[in-house]
Formats: C-alpha cells, structure tokens, sequence
C-alpha cells in the first residue's frame, strides 16, 4: 500500500534574528505537512548564512526581490522590525505570495511628536493597504499573535466555551525587563512603545476571546467599541535615574513609552484591563485572567510553576536555559520546560501551514491584525488627550 503523500509549503524568510529563530524552530514541529525553507535573508550574508545552516535553508537570498521571484515560494515570513512589515508585506501580496507577519502588524512610523490622530490615521492606512493587498491577491495574511495559540489560552477559551456563560472582564499583561533590540525603543522604527510592542499580545488574546465568545453566543464576533488609556515613560524619572545601576535593559535616547495601560469596552458592554511594560524585573509575564458569568479562567503562560528550582550561586545552573529576561539564576527560579510550547509557537506554526496547504482563514489573521492596531493607537489618542475615545468609525 502506498503512503499518502503530505503536502509541502515552501516558506521564504526574511530576517534572521530572534524571532526567526523561533519561527524556524517552529516550523520543524509541524506536523502533517511538509515545510521547506527555501530561503532567508538576513541583515548580512553572514548571519543568514549561519541561520541557514543551522535550519537547513536551502538558499541564501541577497534580497528580498530574489525570494519574490521564486515561483516555488508559497509563503513570505517576515521577521523583521515594525516599520517594514506593511512595504514588504505588500510587496509579497503583490508577488503572489502569502503574508506571515510578526505582530504588531504595522504603526505609525515618525517623528514621537506627531500627533496621536495622526498617529492613529496613518497607523490604520496602513493596515489597510496591506489587507487591501492581499485580498486582492486572494492570500492569507497570517497575523503572527502566538497569544491566541498558546495552550493556556486554547485550554481558557475551551472552558469558558464549557461553562456557557459570556466572559464579564478580562485581565491580561505582558511584561519584562526591557528588549536588546534599539529599533524597539524608537517611534521611527517601531512605532510606539510598551503600549504596542508589548501590549498588542494581551489585547491580541483578549480580542480573540471575545470575538469567539460572540460567535458561540449570538452569531457574531463581539467587538471593542471604546478605549481609556494611560502611558509613562517610567526610566526617564528622577526616581529611576537616582537608582542606578540597573538591572534593566534601557536603551538611551528612547523616545516611546515603557509603561501603558488601557481600559477596553466591548459592544456587550464588557471590559478588559490590558498593561504592558518594559520595567518589570524577575522574566517575561505573559498572564491573562477571564472572570466569566459562570466560571474563572487564570492563563499562566509566564511564569508557570511546573518546575521550580533552586540554585545558591547563579554560576549553578550556567550552561542551563532558566526562561526568558530573568535577570539571575540564582535563588528560587521558575524554569520553563518548553518555553516556545507555552508561548504557542509551534501550534501557531500548524495553523498557518495548514492555512496554506488547505485554502483556509487562520485563527490570527488580518481582521484581529486591524482590531489590535484600532484599539491601541486609539489609546495613545486618549491617552495624549486624556479622554474616552470612541473606536466605533474605525472599525471595518
């Protein structure tokens, strides 16, 4: 008897950084279906030449044009900083290729002085050229939010979904120490601060959880419909300069916020809480609470207690992997024992090749790109003019 034989997605990767890596670590976990990564292309030959032979790319590519150009290509990955994932996002539409692109989806990119209505103006143009593009294409646009595929979350969504009942508020947060990445901590490069780079994955799996709510409960997704917010720029107070040395990674000259919190209400008249920060010491914290009419849900993707350990000196556990941003190994630690499992990686991975072998939507894709772009630069507008801003007129 013969083996049926799996489909195969040929995946072009551009960039060759951290979250590259954890694409492409990704990407042999999928299951089903076979991924070749045909290309990447990297800040310089010899990183992506070192990316490619870790990963087992075929190619590397001198330029993007040279992955668009490869008939064989099926997919553009684009890992690559903020203010490049609309161009190239629509550039790979146009080529005929589907669009994963890492969150946010895109922003305003100037000058931190520009008016937050401007902000936000351009912010959604933007998004919209690029779902405009890829419609028209007739490709996916895979929304790369790993929050929606975390199995926390999926395990949270199952039982509110068991329980029967609507969820009444919602807690989500995301938080750590800072980025290694200067592009991160400029408005031209990255397009905002906390409130976006960090925010965008609590309110991703906060949006998502009340659209499938709606669809379970009346038919249609329920949508956020007003937004209050605040924001701080909390390393650049007299108070943190006088503490220094710090055990943060803050970049000089940063022009974004590193704090922000924004209060969401839907069109059912619930709300969700969502904080992000950069100045959160002791790793990442990825934590979503659901308080449902009819059950409790607590997400814990960062920190999970499912291993603890404890070391008396750091140098311990040095050739040892703890979890992310933790700024010792000593002491009482909380190690993950599959980090990219719990952050949803590899399960976002399946969804998007599936997506692509079988002509079907993902689970993250354009629609929640948009809504996470609306809802946060409609923050920073009321956050800058301290005021409820009405997201109602824009929202497609």
């Amino acid at each position: 008897m013969s083996k049926l034989r799996r489909p195969t997605v040929r995946v072009g990767i551009v960039g060759a950084g951290f979250v590259a890596h954890l694409h492409a670590e990704a990407y042999r976990q999928v299951r089903g279906i076979e991924v070749d990564l045909r290309w990447v292309m990297g800040a310089g030959p010899a990183r992506a030449g070192a990316f490619a032979e870790e990963f087992g790319v075929t190619g590397v590519a001198p330029d993007l044009a040279t992955i668009l150009a490869d008939p064989e290509v099926d997919v553009v990955d684009l890992c690559v900083p903020n203010h490049l994932h609309a161009p190239l996002g629509v550039q790979a539409a146009q080529a005929g290729k589907h669009v994963v692109v890492e969150k946010p989806l895109t922003g305003f990119f100037g000058p931190h002085t520009t008016p937050p209505s401007e902000m936000l103006r351009a912010a959604l143009a933007s998004a919209d050229q690029l779902l405009l593009a890829c419609r028209a294409a007739a490709v996916r646009l895979c929304y790369a939010e790993n929050w929606v595929y975390a199995p926390a979350v999926q395990k949270g969504r199952r039982l509110l979904a068991a329980s029967g009942g609507p969820i009444l508020r919602l807690i989500a947060e995301e938080s750590h120490s800072g980025t290694h990445a200067a592009a991160n901590k400029r408005w031209a490069t990255a397009g905002g601060g906390s409130l976006l780079c960090k925010g965008c994955h609590p309110l991703g799996g906060a949006l998502y959880l009340k659209a499938d709510e709606g669809l379970r409960l009346r038919g249609t997704p329920v949508r956020p419909v007003a937004v209050v917010a605040e924001v701080a720029h909390l390393a650049d107070t007299a108070a943190f300069r006088a503490s220094r040395p710090t055990f943060l990674r803050v970049v000089e000259g940063a022009d974004v916020e590193d704090w922000g919190s924004m209060l969401v209400t839907f069109d059912d008249g619930t709300v969700a809480q969502i904080t992000a920060s950069d100045v959160v010491l002791g790793g990442v914290r990825n934590q979503l609470t659901a308080f449902g009419a009819k059950a409790v849900v607590f997400c814990n993707m960062n920190p999970s207690d499912a291993v603890q350990a404890y070391a008396p000196d750091a140098a311990v556990f040095e050739s040892e992997y703890i979890v992310e941003k933790i700024e010792t190994k000593a002491g009482w630690t909380f190690p993950q024992p599959n980090e990219d499992w719990s952050n949803g990686y590899p399960a976002e991975m399946q969804d998007f090749m599936e997506c692509v072998a079988f002509g079907r939507e993902p689970l993250s894709g354009g629609q929640l790109a948009r809504d996470v772009t609306a809802v946060i630069y409609g923050a920073y507008l009321a956050a800058a003019e301290g005021r409820r801003v009405d997201l109602r007129p824009l929202l497609v």
